[in-house]
Order: C-alpha cells, then sequence, then structure tokens
C-alpha cells in the first residue's frame, strides 16, 4: 500500500473512533438528564434496579452531574451514617437512595423513616464519639438489621478508630474513608501546621514544644517573637476544651493540669473573625465549598470560651479578596492532603487577623463536621448536589468524571449562595437537673411578639420558608440530664446569626431564649444521682 494511502486510512480510523466515542457519550448523557428529572427513585422497580446496577460496571463512567445524580438516586448499596445523632448528614438520604442513619439517640420518636435507633439501651456514659460508634456496631439489633438489609454495604462515621474498623468489617459494610490511622494523625494540630506550612498556607505566628511551668512557656513564647499574651492548644481537642488563652500565671495555674507533658502549639493571640470551609479530595481534584463564618464562644450557646457553637453562609464573608484566598489555600491544603494518601471530605478552619486581614489557618478536620449540615443545604448544593455526595462517590466502587475547574468557580460565585445559620445549643447553666419536658424535634415557627411555637413535623430543614421558621433537632430529652457542656439540641434557619461585627442579631438571641423556654427540669433525685464523671458531653458529639 502507498504510503499516502495509508496515512489516509489512519487518518479515518482516527475520525471515526473520535465520533464513536462523542456519539456514545453524547447518548449516555441524554439518558442520564432523561433519568434524573422523569424518573423518581420510588418508581423504579426492584428488578429494574438491579439490573442498573449490575450494568453500572460495564457502562463506562459516569460523565457530569447529571449521571451522577442519577446514580445515586437508583443506587442499590446500603449506606449507612453511624454516629449519636443524624444531624451532620441529615437530608441527605433525600439524594442517596438505601441512605439509612443508625444513631444512639432517638431525635425523632421514631417517626423519621430513615432513622434506625436501638430499643434495647442501658444508661451509659460515653467517653469518645467513637466509643458510641463501637457500641452502635456491637448491638444486637444493629447487626440484624444491618444483615436484614442484604450483604455488603458502606458506612461513615462523623468519628471512628481501628476497633469501629473491625466492627464494621465483620458486619460486611465497608468505611467509606481513609484509614483511622490516616486520620488520627492528620486530626493533630501539630502535624497539620506542618503540613499546612508545607501547602505555603501560613497559620498564626507560632512555635512548637513543651513546657512544664509559666516561666518555660514564656521562654517558648519569647524564643519566636510571640509576646506574652499567648494561645496554648494541644493536639487533640475540639470546641475551646484544648485551647486555652494565657495572659498572665494566673490564667497557666487554672489550665496547668491540661498542659503539662503535652506537645504544644504557642500562638500569638490575635483578634480574629472565624471561618470554616469544607473540600473534598476526589480523583479529579479538590473541590472547595462555601466560606462560612463560625459562632464561637458566646455564652449564650456555650460554656467554653472559643468553643463553637454554631454557622453563618451568605455571600459576603469578610471581603472578596480573604474569600478568594481561603478558596485558594483550601485547595492547596487539599493536595497536599492528597499526597499523604488521603481522600474524601476535611474542614479548614481559616482565622481572618482583623488587624494585618491575613488569613491564617486555624485547623484541619479530616472528615464530615459540624459545618456540613449547612455546606449541603446550600443553593449552589442544590444546583449540583451536596459537597458530601462528591465525597461517596470516591468509595462507591464505580468510575466518574467531573470538571473540577468549573464546578469550583461556580461555587465561588457569591450569586450561588444564600443564606443559612445554625447553632448548637448547651446547657450553659452552672446546675444538673433532671429534665421534665424538651421540645420535639421539627419546624418551630417564630411570631410577632418574639415567642415560639412547635409548627409541623418534618425531617430535616429542607421546607424552612424564611427567617420566621426555623427546624430543631432535639438531642437532650425527657429522662436525660441537663448539666454544664451537655448537648441540648440543634437548630438551623435562613438568613443569618451574626452581624457584620460578628456579634449575634437580635433574632438570634429570641430563638436562643425560645428554645431554652421549652425545657422543663427538676433537681436530680437523690436515689440516682446524674452521671456526671466522666463528663457524658466532654467530647465532640457533633
Amino acid at each position: 500500500m502507498q504510503p499516502g494511502l495509508i496515512a489516509a486510512v489512519l487518518v479515518a480510523l482516527v475520525v471515526l473512533i473520535v465520533v464513536a466515542r462523542w456519539y456514545v457519550r453524547r447518548e449516555r448523557s441524554r439518558v442520564a438528564r432523561a433519568g434524573d428529572t422523569a424518573v423518581a427513585v420510588a418508581e423504579v422497580p426492584p428488578a429494574d434496579r438491579t439490573d442498573t446496577a449490575s450494568k453500572r460496571s460495564t457502562d463506562g463512567p459516569l460523565v457530569g452531574i447529571p449521571a451522577i445524580r442519577h446514580f445515586f438516586r437508583t443506587n442499590e448499596v446500603p449506606v449507612y451514617f453511624v454516629s449519636a445523632t443524624a444531624f451532620n448528614l441529615l437530608g441527605i438520604d433525600r439524594w442517596v437512595r438505601n441512605f439509612k442513619f443508625v444513631n444512639y439517640y432517638d431525635s425523632f420518636d421514631g417517626w423519621h423513616p430513615n432513622v434506625f435507633v436501638p430499643k434495647e439501651q442501658s444508661p451509659r456514659a460515653f467517653e469518645s464519639i467513637e466509643h458510641i460508634c463501637n457500641y452502635l456496631l456491637g448491638h444486637k439489633e444493629v447487626v440484624d438489621y444491618v444483615r436484614g438489609r442484604g450483604p455488603g454495604g458502606k458506612v461513615a462515621f462523623l468519628m471512628f478508630d481501628e476497633e469501629t474498623e473491625t466492627l464494621a468489617a465483620e458486619l460486611g459494610l465497608e468505611v467509606a474513608f481513609p484509614p483511622a490511622e490516616l486520620r488520627h494523625r492528620l486530626d493533630s494540630k501539630i502535624e497539620t501546621t506542618r503540613l499546612a506550612n508545607e501547602a505555603g498556607v501560613p497559620s498564626v505566628p507560632n512555635v512548637m514544644g513543651r513546657a512544664s511551668t509559666y516561666r518555660e512557656v514564656l521562654d517558648l513564647a519569647g524564643g519566636a517573637g510571640l509576646g506574652d499574651d499567648l494561645v496554648i492548644q494541644t493536639p487533640y481537642g475540639d470546641s475551646g476544651q484544648t485551647t486555652f488563652f494565657v495572659a498572665s500565671a494566673s490564667d497557666w495555674k487554672a489550665d496547668e493540669e491540661k498542659i503539662v507533658g503535652e506537645d504544644l502549639k504557642v500562638m500569638k493571640r490575635i483578634d480574629p473573625r472565624e471561618t470554616a470551609i469544607e473540600g473534598v479530595i476526589t480523583r479529579h481534584g479538590t473541590l472547595v465549598g462555601p466560606l462560612m463564618a463560625e459562632l464561637t464562644g458566646f455564652p449564650e450557646l456555650t460554656p467554653y470560651d472559643g468553643g463553637w457553637c454554631g454557622n453563618d453562609v451568605f455571600s459576603e464573608v469578610l471581603t472578596p479578596e480573604q474569600r478568594l484566598l481561603a478558596r485558594e489555600r483550601t485547595y492547596a491544603v487539599g493536595e497536599r492532603l492528597r499526597q499523604e494518601g488521603y481522600r474524601g471530605y476535611f474542614e479548614l478552619d481559616f482565622l481572618a487577623d482583623a488587624g494585618s486581614g491575613e488569613m491564617y489557618l486555624g485547623e484541619l478536620n479530616p472528615r464530615v463536621t459540624g459545618a456540613s449540615s449547612i455546606t449541603n443545604v446550600t443553593a449552589v448544593a442544590y444546583g449540583d448536589m451536596p459537597l458530601f455526595l462528591f465525597h461517596l462517590l470516591e468509595f462507591m466502587d464505580v468510575e466518574y468524571e467531573i470538571d473540577v475547574e468549573e464546578l469550583n468557580r461556580r461555587w465561588a460565585h457569591p450569586g450561588n449562595l444564600d443564606e443559612w445559620t445554625q447553632f448548637i445549643l448547651k446547657q450553659t447553666e452552672d446546675s444538673v437537673e433532671l429534665i421534665t419536658d424538651a421540645p420535639a424535634s421539627g419546624i418551630w415557627r417564630m411570631g410577632d411578639d418574639g415567642r415560639i411555637a412547635y409548627a409541623r413535623r418534618d425531617t430535616d430543614w429542607h421546607t424552612v420558608a424564611d427567617g420566621s421558621e426555623a427546624f430543631y433537632l432535639r438531642i437532650a430529652d425527657v429522662g436525660g440530664y441537663r448539666y454544664p457542656g451537655a448537648d441540648l439540641g440543634i437548630l438551623v434557619t435562613r438568613g443569618r446569626f451574626l452581624d457584620d461585627d460578628h456579634e449575634l442579631v437580635d433574632r438570634a438571641r429570641s430563638w436562643i431564649t425560645g428554645i431554652k423556654s421549652q425545657f422543663r427540669s427538676v433537681p436530680p433525685p437523690s436515689e440516682a444521682p446524674p452521671p456526671v464523671e466522666p463528663e457524658p458531653f466532654g467530647f465532640k458529639m457533633l
């Protein structure tokens, strides 16, 4: 064959392959779009769902958001979120067929169709959220429930350890997160600071080390030019319980027992505006969610100085330059974590220095968090899909294709965000009482006089109409105890709870007062003292 003819044949072959690929991709997208708009999850017959699932592995990758949404709406793989409450991922079951919550607290009195709570429970004091997960996975009712839904499945947690991984494997469940050992290492504030430095993301001016006396910590800080008004953190902990503000010998003395013997991150004290942002490390790049303001340390909500107690998400958090910087640095940290072998959901706290405007990294949480509830409910999430679904994709044994750059551009646009807010209400009064009445989960409405009343049952906050309505998720219930630090409940509504000076607005205070007024309690009976040691809520539960 002549060289010219050979070249012509090769060109024709290449053109034919390109056209064939284009046609297949177009047809696949068309089918997915049709399914996304016309096929209700409940309308898919079991036989068809099985066929769909079995064909998935041979159909090639899911291409684009409509195809991925269709995949989840017809999903046949059991997916569980095992945790103390359903709060962090409440509402995800609207997007993912066969998604179930397995919880310790029944916030819905049994009427949420996708929440399973073991009926037989003896009172006990847990020492961590991991212990709660392990208790649930070892509970006979949970074992029967999981096995009754068929073999296999995926399971996600807020927190878990190696024992959790073993228990999940015994149930035939694959943990939809990187290994506990890796997560534990990355969760350390010391390790986080090191990795962020390597990614070019600055932390508040700091020095690492140990100190046994106030003099030693001053020497440590002085050597780094940090002054004597300090913030000290130990590697692990949350909600302000392992962050210590030390400006005098008496401050040091008050928390000395919790500091001495630990690796320390000693920081210069700044005037920060606390913010949070979540991301997902996918095989195609790091997706970055919206930046949100954090409610921290408000004495109406938490007894812990500097403790997290809620979030505001709105389009104008900080300045445009700071929002851009936060997104760029989240992407940079995500890509650095990828090098460590991490993938999936993570959250970063950024501290905006009111003096310099610099955006400092606060801490890293390699998991879903209390802010995930807000991230997953914003308008941009509805335009595409909740960030958690991108996380789940990484663990669903399916190939997919997304344009991360385009998604990040869309999620960064201020016009694609609406306003949502939430607060976490802890017991702030220094008293211990037995609860005799508690507000129910569902939609509450505030009248013109500022009083609130129960409006209707609902399983999550998606139907909250406006700022006069709010969804309340009950945690503390009748028969339980309220004591300093106890998590009482969570409230989510539209709008903002913070003003531009980062102070609570009157509407927020009205909701706080309104929910607190719904509780009734009495002094604990002397014959049945409350379980105050160890403190059941002295760990991250949300």
